[in-house]
This record gives structure tokens, C-alpha cells and sequence, in this order.
């Protein structure tokens, strides 16, 4: 398929009101929804090192990205389009793997996942101040309340506000740089295409994360066993490649709107594989913290979609790995 197509021209623009859109963006969804849990097991008693694991799943699927770009033919971006395209880099492919790979290292799963599951009303702002678009004032009100939510269930968690943990912050600060690249990379889906635009920002993102990988391995060997490297694999093949072709697979064929709510259902999944997967312990707190912050992400994506005067001026909101 070449980068001029009709069919790349028209990605962000629902293809058939069929539940195949629904379909794809739950497989998406379901992918991403392992990514916190499996980056716990990767990084946990120190098996590998967070660095290696943010950088290193970042170069695996960048080699499926080229392949995939380089079997398709696919046409270079622009100028202007590789800059935009180092936004995306910089969010999803840097930011979001390397924050949340360093928190893993010292939070429970089901936390991350609460505190994460802010991103899509984050993503939802960001994609309102790049586009000046203008919503109403409950979209502004949810997004803040949901923000303050996930904040004030970090330091509950912790203890009280001495207890914030450093991980808190860095989910939070992961949160805000996904959000932004996703805001980016679904404008930028529009002219490149769903799949290219994810697969360019590896390429480019490439020769960076390879040297922070190196960095990794340099600074502590690895010591997992069979499920820290099937996690490690899980997080590169998966999480950061081909759970991201069915998620935009899925906006492209619409309705956006509707598909990208799909992904409120996230955090509830990732807690669940926390508890059957590592052992980790459901408490009140994590359950009541959770439901606040997706009601207020969900009050906010709807408020902002009510307020778009067609779906073709929305922008492709997208998780984390």
C-alpha cells in the first residue's frame, strides 16, 4: 500500500459503522492491558534493568516497524512530518516505556493502573490544545477531578502526602508525555496512515533506544528467568507493537467516538491480570480509586465528544503500553 493511497489518505476516517471497529480496538485495548503487569515482572527484584526494559522492547519493535514499512514500501515523511513524528517518539516511544518502567520497579501493578488510568481524558486535553478546539466546560471539569483523583489515591496509597512515592510521579509525568504523543501521532495518522505513523516514530526513535539498551546491559546484567524474558518479549512484540496496528485499526474504522471508549475498560483488566497473574491484593482503595478516576476519564471523553461538531475532528486517543 503506498503512502499516497486512498486507503492511507482516509485512515482516521470510519471505514464501515460495522462492530469490526469495536473488534479491533478491544484487541488493542486487551493488549495494552498486560503492558503494567508485564513490565512489573520484568523489572521485579531487580531481574533487569529498568532502562534495558524501556529501551530495549522499544528496538524489537522497531525491527518489526522497519519490515513492515520496508515490505509495504511505504514513502519517507517530510520535513515537517519527521519533526512532528519526534513528538510521538519523544511520548510514546522514550517517555511512556522508560517513566513506567522505572516506577514498575517499585509499585504494585494495580497501582500503576489506577494512576494510569487517567490517560485517555490526558490525551483528550492534549488533543484539545494542539487542535484549539473547543469543548465545554465539564470536559474541563472531569479531566481535573479525574487528575486529582488519581493524585489524592497515589497518596493515600503512600501514607499521606509524606508517603508520595517517586514512582507516583513518574507514572503521572508518563502519563502527561503519552498523552501528548498520542495527541500528536493521530493528527499525524491522518496523512501517514494508522500503522505508519507508530511505525515511523520507532524507526526514528531507533538508534537512541538501541544506545540506552546497551546503556542497560552495561549497567546490570540480566538475571531473569523464563518469565522475566517472556515478559520482556511480551512488552517488545506485543505491547509496544502490534497491540498498537489493532488499536488504530480499530479508530480507523470507526466510529472514533465510540471505539476509543473501549479503553476505559483498561485498568480494570490490568488489575485483574495483576491479581490472578502476580498475587497483588484488591483492596477498597484500589477499587474506589479506579472507579472515580475512569468515571471522570469516561465523563471527559464524552463531554469532548458532544462537543466536536463531526468525528472527523477528533484525534486518536490511544493507551501504554
Amino acid at each position: 500500500m503506498k503512502h499516497h493511497s486512498t486507503a492511507t489518505l482516509t485512515l482516521w476516517q470510519p471505514l464501515l459503522n460495522t462492530p469490526a471497529g469495536l473488534l479491533w480496538g478491544s484487541l488493542g485495548v486487551l493488549a495494552f492491558s498486560f503492558t503494567v503487569p508485564m513490565t512489573r515482572v520484568a523489572v521485579a527484584n531487580e531481574g533487569m534493568d529498568p532502562i534495558f526494559v524501556g529501551a530495549g522492547r522499544a528496538v524489537i519493535a522497531a525491527i518489526l516497524a522497519a519490515i513492515a514499512l520496508w515490505t509495504a514500501k511505504q514513502e519517507r515523511p517530510n520535513t515537517s512530518q519527521w519533526l512532528r513524528l519526534s513528538v510521538v517518539a519523544f511520548g510514546v516511544v522514550l517517555g511512556f516505556p522508560l517513566l513506567t518502567s522505572f516506577a514498575m520497579a517499585s509499585v504494585a501493578a494495580n497501582h500503576g493502573a489506577v494512576v494510569i488510568a487517567i490517560l485517555p481524558a490526558a490525551t483528550a486535553v492534549a488533543a484539545v490544545i494542539r487542535t484549539k478546539e473547543r469543548t465545554k466546560a465539564s470536559f474541563w471539569c472531569a479531566a481535573a477531578i479525574g487528575a486529582l483523583a488519581a493524585i489524592v489515591f497515589a497518596v493515600i496509597s503512600g501514607g499521606g502526602l509524606a508517603g508520595l512515592q517517586p514512582a507516583d510521579l513518574l507514572l503521572l509525568a508518563a502519563v502527561v508525555v503519552c498523552g501528548i504523543g498520542y495527541a500528536e501521532g493521530g493528527l499525524l495518522a491522518r496523512e501517514l496512515g494508522a500503522w505508519q505513523t507508530i511505525s515511523w516514530a520507532l524507526v526514528l526513535a531507533s538508534p537512541l533506544m538501541l544506545v540506552l539498551s546497551l546503556i542497560g546491559l552495561h549497567h546490570q546484567a540480566p538475571s531473569s528467568g523464563p518469565a522475566g524474558w517472556g515478559a520482556f518479549a511480551y512488552l517488545g512484540f506485543v505491547s509496544m507493537y502490534l497491540g498498537f496496528v489493532a488499536w488504530y485499526r480499530g479508530l480507523a474504522i470507526g466510529p472514533m467516538s465510540r471505539v476509543s471508549q473501549v479503553q476505559l475498560v483498561q485498568p480494570v483488566l490490568t488489575i485483574l491480570w495483576a491479581a490472578l497473574l502476580l498475587g497483588e491484593n484488591i483492596g477498597w482503595s484500589t477499587i474506589a480509586g479506579g472507579a472515580v478516576v475512569i468515571c471522570c476519564a469516561l465523563l471527559a471523553i464524552r463531554s469532548r465528544a458532544t462537543s466536536a461538531s463531526t468525528d472527523t475532528s477528533d484525534t486518536m486517543p490511544a493507551s501504554a503500553k
